[in-house]
């Protein structure tokens, strides 16, 4: 086994944490400090196929110069994110929220679950529930 870059954040997977209507929902996340993290970070979860080949790869980033998000084509999702980070007052961290579709349109159940992903993430961290 190799050893780990020092220079790439610690990625911590979840995996699959829920299924609605066929689509699957996985988390991640990582201590971030700078976009070359965030990039870093990214990079190194789509070094795993399933991630790589995912339909959305949904992601906010709390950096000491602020907040960044990208939808991957998961419209409005990556602001959910944030909003979530902010909340909890969630700093110098990525999460990602995964999405492999399952053939059905989720409408705005799709934010739900991104908020169910992200809840799970967050109680992970601070070991509490919401």
């Amino acid at each position: 086994m190799a050893a780990e870059d020092p220079s790439v954040p610690v990625l911590e997977k979840l995996g699959v944490v829920l299924t609605d209507r066929g689509s699957k929902y996985a988390v991640s996340g990582a201590q971030v400090a700078s976009r070359e993290d965030v990039d870093a970070v990214l990079a190194a979860l789509k070094t795993e196929r399933a991630y790589a080949k995912a339909t959305h790869n949904t992601w906010a980033a709390m950096l000491p110069s602020g907040g960044l998000k990208a939808d991957d084509g998961e419209s409005g999702a990556g602001m959910v994110i944030l909003r979530m980070m902010e909340r909890e007052g969630l700093k110098d961290h990525i999460i990602i929220v995964t999405r492999w579709y399952g053939g059905k349109k989720l409408g705005g159940d799709r934010f739900r679950r991104v908020q169910d992903a992200v809840r799970t993430y967050l109680e992970r961290q601070t070991g509490k529930t919401a």
